[in-house]
């Protein structure tokens, strides 16, 4: 193993955690806001991150930079509209994370010119290094998971948004799929991997790279450009 993957997997651990939690907790906060305290009573209303892991989607987060944690409870009979509410609640993990980018990407905005050159970058101290190299993981890891759960696939978030939003038998049939919804998510996960086609990625990349470059105010490959020369000193 690489000192940069070493030093990668050091930075990577905290934002997969905090992002992770915040991503559970804004379900069941949102859950809550609607009439379903399940979340709550299950003890996941919680900013533990412990309480949210899930092995194979954490694992993923290491291995791809997108994956998922495990499900906060939710109990659509205790929502006051169910259909409705559940969009909502499946929402507020994705809209948490993008908010969570868009921290990273403006303190990365401020920060960034103070240096003035990418020589000033690099001659920095290393607690600005790591700080830096920080931001700039956190904005990619938010955005790459608050994207990668709004797929329709179940079990991901957008899975339960398309519900919401389909015609009541069309809705029904979708459902049926639902069983079968990890093995398809794994199965595309190790074709990606076996065949090496993009298939996430060529989903993914555009929006993760716009939204990155837009929020930090900088292209995003120059981002992750600088990421690779500061975790290389």
């Amino acid at each position: 193993m690489s000192v940069f993957q070493i030093r990668e997997i050091i930075l990577l651990v905290p934002i997969i955690l905090f992002a992770l939690t915040v991503h559970e907790y804004a379900h069941g906060w949102m859950a809550e806001r609607h009439g379903d305290d399940t979340a709550r009573l299950a003890g996941r209303l919680t900013l533990n991150p412990i309480a949210h892991l899930d092995p194979i989607g954490t694992l993923m987060l290491f291995l791809v930079h997108f994956g998922w944690a495990k499900p906060v409870p939710v109990d659509p009979r205790r929502l006051r509209n169910p259909r409705k509410d559940m969009i909502w609640v499946s929402l507020a993990g994705p809209a948490a994370n993008l908010m969570l980018a868009l921290a990273f990407g403006l303190i990365i905005r401020v920060y960034l010119p103070s240096f003035g050159s990418m020589e000033g970058i690099l001659s920095a101290g290393g607690i600005h290094k790591g700080l830096l190299s920080f931001l700039i993981l956190g904005l990619e890891i938010n955005l790459a998971l608050a994207l990668f759960n709004l797929i329709p696939i179940h079990p991901l978030d957008g899975s339960h948004i398309l519900s919401g939003l389909l015609p009541l038998n069309q809705a029904y049939l979708y459902s049926r799929l639902e069983p079968y919804g990890m093995m398809i998510l794994v199965g595309l996960i190790i074709m990606e991997r076996v065949t090496r086609i993009p298939l996430f990625s060529i989903i993914l990349w555009k929006p993760v790279a716009t939204l990155g470059g837009m929020f930090a105010g900088a292209p995003f490959n120059n981002l992750l450009y600088l990421l690779y020369q500061l975790l290389q000193f």
